[in-house]
C-alpha cells in the first residue's frame, strides 16, 4: 500500500538536502521510495539538440524516451491548467512511500523543514495539515513532534508514523478548500 507525506517549508530551508538523506535510510529499511516534487518555475529534464528536445519543441504532447536503464514521460501542458497534486500521484507507480516535496499549500499530511538562517516565519500555525517539524531550532510552543533537521533516522521514524495512505491523501486533496 502506498502512503504518502509531504515536506513542505521556505526555499533555503533544506528540504531536498533532506530528501536526499531519508531516501537512502528508509530504503535501508526495506521501504521502496519514489518523490513528487513541485518547481515554481519552467524547467527542463531535457538536453536541447537531443531527438527528445526537438520532439517536444516541435509540439508533442508527450515524448517518452526509453533504454535499457531508464524511461522518461514528458507531457508538455500547452497552455492547460497546472495537474493537481492528487492527479499527479495517481500517475505514479505504487511504492511503499511517496515523498512529496513543495506543494506547502495543500492539505495532505505534511512535515515542515524549518531553518533558522532563512529568516522566514513558521508555516505550522497557519496550516493544519503539518503534523511534525523537522527543524534546527525549536519553535516556541509549537504543539506538533518535533526532530532534529539533521536527524535522518528520527525524520524516518516521523515519515513511518505520520505518512498517509494514498486513497486517504487523494480524498482529502480533491475535498473544498477550508473542510
Amino acid at each position: 500500500m502506498t502512503r504518502i507525506i509531504g515536506f513542505a517549508g521556505w526555499s533555503g530551508a533544506g528540504k531536498t538536502s533532506l530528501l536526499t538523506k531519508l531516501i537512502p535510510c528508509l530504503k535501508a529499511r526495506g521501504y521502496s521510495v519514489s518523490t513528487l516534487k513541485h518547481a515554481h518555475h519552467e524547467f527542463d529534464i531535457d538536453t536541447p539538440g537531443k531527438d527528445s528536445y526537438r520532439h517536444r519543441e516541435s509540439g508533442a504532447t508527450e515524448v517518452l524516451v526509453a533504454s535499457s536503464a531508464r524511461w522518461a514521460l514528458m507531457h508538455e501542458l500547452r497552455g492547460a491548467a497546472e495537474p493537481e497534486l492528487g492527479e499527479l500521484l495517481g500517475a505514479m507507480s505504487p511504492v511503499d512511500f511517496i515523498l512529496v516535496e513543495g506543494f506547502k499549500r495543500n492539505a495532505h499530511i505534511k512535515i515542515e523543514v524549518h531553518r533558522q538562517a532563512n529568516g522566514k516565519p513558521w508555516l505550522y500555525p497557519d496550516d493544519p495539515s503539518i503534523g511534525a517539524i523537522a527543524s534546527d531550532i525549536v519553535p516556541d510552543g509549537a504543539p506538533l513532534p518535533r526532530v532534529l533537521l539533521d536527524d535522518t533516522d528520527a525524520v524516518a521514524d516521523l515519515v513511518e508514523t505520520l505518512a498517509w495512505p494514498l486513497d486517504v491523501a487523494v480524498a482529502r486533496l480533491a475535498e473544498p478548500a477550508g473542510k
